[in-house]
């Protein structure tokens, strides 16, 4: 009876340091939101492969594990490095941008990613018509959430191009699962303003 207390325990114990773990690496991956916010300086991006814009916003395509930019979500009141590339490595870090989207800003889809342990833990507190920020080398992109789904892991329609700009984030999901999660948590937004480095400002009509 005493060794089964000691191996539940252990294995509270374990469960709890990871936990904790993942969460600072989260936290510390983030910046509260400032008045006075500074928008980090990443290095030029190009879009060669992507549809062409009324306007060219961006003129190099990252590498892999490069600084873009930053996502601020209002709502959860914190900014999020995002990183080109979405391997292991590049998670740690903080928002990974899937390389095979559109950069932030462009008319088409760009999907971001994040774990549900760390970075996008407060995902599940996002409501249809919050606000999102992306700040790039291009400039200040504001979007609105229109929509969110929960979908199977093996749905790959939240990749999928889009007719107008538009910011996608996923997560895994349930929040609280154990293990591999089946699920998947998607955050739909379109663009609805744009202030970019070249001067250009456009307000956007969106859709109800």
């Amino acid at each position: 009876m005493r060794k089964l207390s000691i191996i539940l325990i252990g294995c509270g114990f374990t469960f709890f340091s990871w936990n904790l773990y993942s969460y600072l690496v989260g936290y510390t991956a983030t910046t509260t939101i400032e008045d006075s916010q500074v928008t980090r300086q990443a290095k030029m991006l190009t879009k060669a492969q992507y549809p062409k814009n009324d306007v060219e916003l961006y003129e190099d395509i990252p590498s892999i594990g490069e600084s873009i930019g930053d996502l601020t979500i209002p709502k959860l009141k914190r900014t999020f490095p995002i990183i080109q590339g979405t391997s292991k490595s590049v998670l740690k870090k903080g928002v990974g941008h899937y390389t095979k989207s559109a950069l932030p800003g462009e008319n088409n889809n760009s999907v971001l990613s994040g774990h549900r342990d760390t970075v996008f833990r407060g995902l599940k507190d996002i409501k249809v018509h919050d606000k999102l920020f992306v700040s790039t080398v291009a400039g200040e992109f504001e979007y609105v959430v229109k929509k969110i789904r929960i979908v199977d892991a093996k749905d790959k329609t939240s990749l999928m191009p889009r007719p107008r700009g538009t910011l996608t984030l996923t997560t895994c999901y349930p929040f609280n699962y154990i293990g591999r999660a089946p699920e998947r948590f998607v955050v739909v937004a379109e663009l609805t303003s744009q202030n970019t480095r070249n001067g250009h400002s456009k307000k956007f009509i969106t859709r109800p």
